[in-house]
């Protein structure tokens, strides 16, 4: 039985390409499943992004992100320039959320070059996990650990130590 019926879903824009952190991804992603639905959904990278503009590339990875969107949802996008939370903030937040009248909250990661103008007019706020820059494919696995962490907060049980 799940604490919250609200979904939450990680939206990425390519596959995570190291064996290894896609191991602690999936591991995390099944510990998360003891107190929600949550699902982890790539969208395939763009073709040919060699010989295509940043811009481009962008704009039609947006077009991907904006299709697995619906009515309802509240889109947060993982971007550097987001809000920052400590772990015990970002559980009350994750709770706050539930909370709310959204049916989905999706997470969003995307390529390398961030998001494109039309996310971010569609999307409800900004989350950033660090003032330093990390690889997509390290963002990916920090996010499912610290909402991993945050439920546990929220039960009372002994991962997190303050």
């Amino acid at each position: 039985m799940y604490l919250c019926d609200m979904q939450k879903l990680l939206l990425l824009v390519g596959k995570t390409e190291d064996k290894n952190v896609k191991i602690l991804i999936d591991e995390y992603h099944k510990r998360i499943l003891k107190y929600h639905r949550f699902e982890i959904e790539i969208i395939p990278e763009i073709k040919n992004s060699k010989n295509i503009s940043q811009s481009l590339q962008k704009s039609k990875e947006g077009e991907l992100i904006i299709k697995k969107t619906k009515a309802g949802d509240c889109i947060i996008l993982l971007d550097e320039n987001g809000k920052q939370y400590n772990s015990l903030d970002f559980s009350k937040y994750i709770e706050k959320k539930r909370m709310s009248p959204f049916r989905r909250l999706i997470f969003v990661v995307g390529g390398p070059y961030g998001f494109s103008e039309e996310v971010i007019a569609k999307s409800h706020e900004k989350l950033s996990l660090s003032k330093m820059t990390f690889s997509h494919q390290m963002i990916r696995l920090f996010f499912v650990e610290q909402l991993y962490r945050a439920n546990t907060i929220l039960k009372n049980e002994p991962y997190h130590h303050q």
